[in-house]
This record gives structure tokens, sequence and C-alpha cells, in this order.
């Protein structure tokens, strides 16, 4: 059976949509995923399930929040092997940066190349980006609070739905779809 991570975005940031996560596993279990497992607070889920697109297993959690917590939230699923390319093609990694200054964000759809471009013009140093199909990693020397990208949301630039996450949080996930398969 396949191994999939689902992210919600924008959970337990602040006072609203706010998801405990042994009710968001339960939701999960309800949908028949098998196995299920979550990372840190922010709505990270690794599970097991049949073998189904990613977008349809992130709209069927999507559907499955709003009945059970009364609220609409983006969901991003990735495969384990698609969450092992992404550490694989990270570009930083020959660079030798601090890896705690690595964001990936997980985009819904692959960016049209005039958002490409539009992210391109905003970037500002010292931050970078670099865009590989439906992921942009991000390189935050200074930080996320400090990089032009708290000023311009990656979503309005790109035009897809996003969800990030810092390095250590991509990779500790990878390890929990291993352990899980």
């Amino acid at each position: 059976m396949p191994v999939y991570v689902s992210m919600l975005r924008g959970i337990n940031v602040g006072p609203q949509k706010r998801i405990k996560m042994d009710r968001l596993r339960q939701s999960c279990e309800g949908l028949g995923f098998e196995q299920v497992k979550t990372y840190i607070h922010s709505g990270n889920v690794i599970f097991k399930t049949g073998k189904v697109s990613p977008a349809r297993l992130s709209k069927r959690l999507e559907e499955r929040i709003v009945t059970d917590f009364g609220f609409s939230v983006s969901v991003i699923s990735r495969t384990m092997d698609e969450l092992a390319k992404t550490i694989e093609n990270n570009p930083f990694l020959k660079e030798g940066v601090d890896l705690e200054k690595v964001h990936v964000a997980f985009l819904s759809d692959v960016p049209t190349p005039a958002a490409l471009k539009k992210l391109e013009a905003l970037s500002a140093a010292p931050d970078r980006s670099c865009c590989a199909g439906k992921e942009v990693y991000l390189y935050l020397p200074n930080g996320v609070a400090k990089s032009f990208w708290m000023k311009t949301p990656l979503d309005r630039v790109l035009s897809v739905i996003t969800t990030t996450r810092n390095w250590k949080t991509v990779t500790s996930l990878h390890q929990m779809c291993q352990d899980c398969h």
C-alpha cells in the first residue's frame, strides 16, 4: 500500500483554524487511511492508503476537514517517492548553505512561465529561490521574518496554492514515510 504525506496550510498559526492532531488523525482514519501519524502541530499527516492521485487525496481531506472541523483548509499531498525527489532535487544541498535557512514551498500546481518571471523579479538578495516543478526551494539566510516573502506571499506571486515547510520538517516527514513503509 502506498505511503503519502498531506500538508495542511495555515492551521494552528493563530486563534482561528485550530485542529488538535489526535482529531486530525481520527478524521484521516475515518477516510480509511491506515497507520496515520502526524508530525508537529502544523498539520503534517503521514499515512497509507490505496493508490490514488495526491490531488484527489488532498480534495478528500479538504472535504473531510470542512465536515469534521467546520472550516476550509487547503491541503497539498505528495507520495513518498515525490517527497524523496523533493529532497534529492534541492539545489542548495550542493552549495553547502546552512540548511536551517532552507525551506520548501509545496505547490498545488506547476506555476506558469509568467508567474515564474514574476517570482524572479520580486526576489531580493540575500534571499534566493529556485522552482523545480511543484516545489519552490527557498534559501533565506536572514530568516523567514526578514525575507521578502513576508511582504509578498508566494501564493499571490505564483497564482497557485502553497504551503511551506522548513528543511528539517521536510526531511523528518520523509523519514516518517520510510518508517511507515
